[in-house]
């Protein structure tokens, strides 16, 4: 399972997401992700994304994104979020145990959002 995560700034639009989804994107073989996670506190913003692929939204406590520590270290990032990478915390968590980050995190164009690819072990 393939899974896009994403962090970004408060008023992000639903394409600045999309632009940052697609330079994620860009780095791997094109095969799409199989789901979009955020934290849940900004899961409002992503759901429209999430809707227009028609792809499942995955939302984690922010407790959960703090604790996960493979995430890249970013001290602009809340304390809430552990001051970790949030897309890449996000992709990691939602996809599951043993999991490895194929894209870290990848802003868009205009900055105001990232996405970070992560890939569960086959089955």
């Amino acid at each position: 399972m393939r899974v896009a995560g994403f962090g970004f700034r408060h008023a992000t639009t639903t394409a600045s997401l999309r632009a940052a989804l697609d330079a994620a994107l860009a780095q791997t073989d094109g095969a799409p992700p199989d789901a979009l996670a955020t934290a849940t506190d900004k899961a409002a913003t992503l759901a429209p994304l999430a809707h227009l692929l028609a792809l499942p939204l995955l939302t984690l406590a922010p407790e959960t994104i703090a604790q996960e520590g493979r995430a890249t270290p970013n001290p602009r990032v809340p304390a809430r979020y552990g001051h970790r990478s949030l897309s890449e915390a996000a992709c990691l968590a939602a996809a599951g145990p043993g999991a490895r980050l194929i894209v870290p995190a990848t802003p868009g164009p205009d900055r105001h959002a990232t996405c970070a690819i992560a890939e569960s072990p086959a089955p």
